[in-house]
């Protein structure tokens, strides 16, 4: 049973081992393996299933002429094939031959050859660059003050996109604003999404009572007013031409989406938890619901279009900048959410992406979202990853991909605690294919987030493909060093976005003074001992820093930053208002008040505050 077992879990790509960041050796375990395949929907029961699933795989790959998809580079025909073909251009145009095929546009074709499907990926070898600029990342949430109250709009986005572009920002980059769970008002992380083909209902301005003041936002207030207001605008709509238009584009995937929004409404935010026939999308108790609620079908489709309407406008407003809007892609997507129930078979159960144990998490860590099935992937022809691109990449010129090591190898971890995880590999070149096909049609730069455990070859691989890495001043230090040493600016990549931190990172004020150590202390259970010899270390690393920059303000951090190779250099809207707290502190829920701070200016006052003015001219000067 041990054999079939390991040649199964070879099969399909999970890893016999991995090295963490500690250096550590992890073999993966029998018991881990067969959690894996049985979350692939393998049978791991019995060695006879096993075999059987082993001999089933052997005979489709004997019996395929052609594999699964084929990277084709934009202006090369795919390689000859042995026989007559039918072709399926994605634009829906069927051609037939025989063994030479066409030179084909970018996109994603279908192949068919004597009962064998291969999905030809046409995409440009390399996305080109992008100019070199830098601009502005911060919360859409947090921008209405404490005083006004409530939950950042789309509308405030697209005031505060046309007034820092009148700074000479080239971009701006906001949280994921990816659907969520409107049911749900304690489900407001942007990383744990209900779906990311669809947008968050959250920022819709409606003219919603803001339900909450103070320095923090109150969800647990503001979303249900939301979701009354809501409502409301939709029961005094007039007709609306365009938004029939929407309808008829949009067609039955976006009423598969609205469906479950409605079923939601009516039975909870979580699939998992409705009626067992409900959850199941094609069942006779689904198409019953669909046709005894079809205004409340009708009402989710239209928060879609308000949203899409509203993010329109901010594109529009970027007008002046020399990319606009940087949207954030979430590596994926929450297991009982909209994307998970409407296609089902897509993703694998009972289990969830994570990252192995580092220098920061011991333990590891386990995200509590849905992993794509590889497999599935691939015989679909990477339709799900295409259509999560586009979706972002109709309103954003930048797109940043969370994760972007997950292209390479994911990280599954059982719901099972004592069971640890392993990697699982991922089709990298359909991936990286598809991202540089989608950046294609929409003119855009793609950004992956490249940090944490990095596989082998990734990096070259993003550089091939014209995809930017990150790079995180606080961690571009010479680790090999006997005391802290960071890097000068000229060391950085010029194929990179550059920036001090991230959203899950301590802001420039709050690192200086080891606030997120205080965190640690609070939410962790850091002893005194270790504290202090953190506030040491860190001690030591601002003065390092200080060194490197040739100063110790915000103002020699941006000058450092903007003299940087980089192509890119995102400036947080935290360092320039001076903030001490970090936005989320990861590994918390609750008990730190993630995503809920608020900028502080209004959103008109923004680009004209002091920090803000002074960043933009110092990228001025440098020639940004």
């Amino acid at each position: 049973m041990t054999d079939a077992l390991n040649r199964l879990a070879d099969a399909m790509g999970i890893l016999p081992s991995y090295v963490d960041q500690t250096g550590k050796h992890h073999p993966t375990s029998h018991e881990t393996r067969a959690c894996l395949l049985s979350a692939m929907g393998f049978d791991v029961s019995t060695a006879e299933a096993m075999h059987r699933a082993l001999d089933d795989l052997a005979e489709r790959a004997n019996r395929r002429i052609l594999p699964d998809w084929i990277v084709v580079d934009e202006g090369t025909a795919p390689p000859d094939v042995p026989g007559a073909w039918t072709l399926t251009r994605e634009d829906g145009v069927v051609e037939t031959g025989q063994i030479a095929l066409p030179v084909l546009p970018v996109g994603i074709h279908r192949l068919d050859l004597d009962g064998d499907v291969a999905w030809l990926l046409v995409a440009p070898a390399r996305l080109p660059e992008p100019p070199r600029t830098w601009g502005v990342t911060l919360p859409v949430y947090g921008l209405k003050t404490a005083e006004q109250g409530g939950i950042g709009t789309y509308r405030d986005l697209a005031v505060a996109m046309e007034t820092l572009g009148e700074t000479g920002a080239g971009f701006a980059g906001i949280n994921p604003v990816h659907a969520g769970f409107p049911e749900d008002a304690r489900a407001f992380s942007p990383y744990a999404p209900s779906s990311r083909r669809r947008f968050s209902t959250l920022h819709i301005d409606v003219g919603a009572d803001p339900g909450s003041q103070g320095e923090l936002i109150d969800y647990d207030l503001s979303i249900p007013r939301q979701n009354q207001a809501l409502r409301a605008a939709f029961d005094a709509r007039t007709p609306d031409p365009a938004f029939d238009d929407f309808l008829m584009r949009e067609g039955d995937i976006l009423r598969r989406f609205a469906l479950h929004q409605a079923l939601s409404a009516h039975h909870g935010p979580y699939w998992s938890h409705w009626p067992e026939d409900l959850r199941d999308p094609w069942s006779d108790a689904v198409r019953a619901f669909a046709d005894a609620n079809p205004d409340a079908i009708l009402f989710h489709c239209w928060l879609q279009y308000l949203a899409e309407s509203q993010l329109g406008q901010v594109t529009r407003a970027c007008d002046s900048m020399a990319l606009g809007l940087y949207l954030d892609l979430a590596v994926g997507t929450h297991p009982e959410g909209a994307e998970t129930w409407a296609d089902p078979v897509l993703f694998a159960r009972g289990v969830s992406l994570g990252a192995p144990p580092d220098a920061f998490t011991k333990n590891g860590q386990r995200w509590n979202l849905a992993p794509m099935h590889p497999m599935h992937m691939a015989r679909t022809g990477f339709h799900a990853l295409a259509e999560i691109l586009r979706a972002q990449l109709k309103f954003a010129r930048v797109l940043r991909i969370d994760h972007i090591l997950g292209f390479d190898r994911a990280f599954w971890v059982p719901d099972d605690p004592a069971i640890p995880g392993a990697y699982v590999r991922m089709p990298k070149a359909a991936m990286l294919a598809i991202a540089r096909i989608e950046a294609t049609r929409a003119g855009a730069v793609i950004i992956g987030e490249d940090l944490g455990n990095i596989p082998d070859g990734l990096q070259s691989d993003l550089a091939a493909s014209g995809i930017l890495g990150c790079r995180v001043t606080m961690f571009e230090q010479r680790w090999d060093a006997d005391t802290p040493t960071f890097l000068p600016a000229a060391a950085y990549e010029t194929r990179a976005l550059t920036s001090f931190a991230t959203h899950d990172l301590p802001t420039f004020a709050g690192w200086r003074i080891g606030r997120d150590i205080d965190w640690r202390q609070i939410t962790d259970g850091l002893d005194d001992d270790a504290a202090a010899e953190a506030r040491r270390n860190r001690a030591a690393d601002v003065a390092a820093l200080d060194r490197a920059m040739g100063g110790d303000g915000t103002d020699a951090l941006n000058a450092f930053l903007a003299a940087t190779p980089s192509r890119l250099v995102a400036v947080q809207a935290e360092d320039m208002l001076g903030h001490v707290e970090q936005p989320n502190l990861p590994g918390t829920v609750y008990d730190h008040p993630n995503w809920r701070r608020r900028l502080g200016p209004r959103v008109a006052d923004l680009a004209r505050a002091p920090g803000v003015q002074a960043a933009a001219t110092t990228m001025k000067t440098a020639g940004r």
